[in-house]
């Protein structure tokens, strides 16, 4: 039976789609907390033991372009289907390299192969109706964020009774679980769309250069993801640091504060339904900037101070979790037919921005300290001010027009 358009979608569907994209999601970030000891293990170089992170980010940026958008193209539930048993397989192969090149081969793939995460979204919008697909879609990225938050922590803490193949074991067996789960349970659903995959792809520039909406919401969210990616690059050195002098478990304990975020993204979905995408931006813009203005003032009391941190860190990842919806709500009303590539590019170009982020932070907190990466931190959702206040003045003007 071919599903292709849908009116309603259960609450246990929605569920079942946020945890899917959760448990996706998670495996780009397991090899982070755990590049020392992976490659130590497997004889590498201090200086090219960062590849463990670098291949798996460059997989995903790969597929974003390049497999994402055959959810206009192909089957989606055989898509999503496939690209689980591969990521599988990869994990699999990552929990039992014996050299540095299988490793890094298998975090190249995992990358790849996670972009499936990106197809499960769409696909929710397609079975959602029009009046509530803003608040489906917060759901299901919810789950998406929650993945991103605990994989590190939970990496952390399995490979200190397992070892870290235990961590790659361990979610390769659960990405298989989901891929028969997914088989049974998602409806199928065939894209309208006749082209070849050459077409497609080479769709992807005019999709970029004739959608106004994509290049503001992408501008938009790398700022935000930019100020996130900045924010768990640097926070967790300074927690380990004289000033708050954290364990490693301490430091994943914290690192879980950040998961109360997550619950933005429904409300994001339902002021987003309701019509108050210009205004709720301004304000995950603006929650997001300020979240790095608390630390700044914080007392010299380390448990006030690690509370303020706290607080700006789930104010910071509730910005970026309300941004992200309210971008991919507005994205998905633009047309069916080019959902899937839409939302590929948006996730290719803010993760872009996340890359800087984290580059950035990196540097100015080794060179000039805490206080200055915060306030770097606090700068990069301002950039894409100037484009809120372009996109403002063009409503103010077609609302007076009507």
């Amino acid at each position: 039976m071919t599903t292709s358009t849908q009116t309603y979608i259960s609450s246990g569907m929605t569920m079942l789609l946020a945890a899917a994209a959760g448990i996706i999601v998670a495996n780009l970030y397991y090899a982070q907390p755990l590049v020392g000891p992976i490659g130590a293990a497997l004889g590498m170089r201090p200086a090219a033991a960062g590849l463990v992170v670098t291949l798996t980010q460059i997989g995903y940026c790969l597929g974003l372009l390049f497999i994402v958008p055959l959810g206009d193209l192909v089957e989606n539930r055989r898509l999503i289907v496939s690209g689980l048993v591969a990521t599988g397989a990869a994990l699999a192969l990552a929990a039992n390299a014996g050299a540095a090149w299988q490793f890094l081969l298998a975090a190249l793939a995992i990358g790849l192969g996670a972009v499936v995460a990106q197809v499960l979204v769409p696909f929710a919008a397609h079975l959602a109706p029009e009046a509530t697909r803003g608040q489906t879609v917060g759901k299901v990225v919810s789950g998406l964020l929650l993945g991103i938050m605990v994989a590190r922590p939970v990496a952390s803490v399995l490979a200190g009774f397992g070892g870290w193949q235990a961590v790659f074991g361990i979610a390769a067996a659960l990405v298989l679980l989901l891929a028969v789960v997914l088989h049974f349970k998602l409806p199928q659903r065939r894209p309208a769309a006749t082209q070849r995959y050459g077409a497609l792809i080479a769709s992807l520039w005019p999709v970029l250069a004739n959608t106004v909406v994509l290049r503001r919401r992408a501008l938009y969210h790398a700022g935000l993801f930019g100020a996130f990616s900045l924010f768990w690059t640097v926070v967790p050195q300074a927690l380990a640091g004289p000033d708050f002098g954290l364990s490693q478990n301490g430091i994943a304990l914290f690192a879980l504060v950040g998961m109360a975020g997550a619950v933005a993204s429904p409300i994001a979905g339902r002021l987003a339904d309701a019509g108050h995408t210009l205004g709720a931006t301004a304000i995950a813009l603006a929650v997001g900037a300020l979240s790095f203005m608390l630390p700044l003032f914080a007392p010299h009391s380390k448990p006030l101070a690690l509370g303020l941190l706290a607080v700006a860190a789930i104010a910071l990842d509730a910005a970026v979790a309300a941004n992200l919806v309210l971008g991919q709500r507005a994205l998905f009303a633009l047309g069916a037919e080019i959902r899937s590539r839409l939302n590929g590019l948006y996730f290719a170009l803010f993760f872009a921005g996340g890359a800087l982020g984290s580059a950035l932070g990196g540097w100015i907190y080794a060179e000039y300290g805490w206080h200055a990466a915060l306030v770097t931190g606090m700068l990069l959702p301002a950039l894409a001010l100037p484009a809120w206040l372009w996109e403002a003045a063009e409503h103010t003007a077609s609302r007076q027009q009507a």
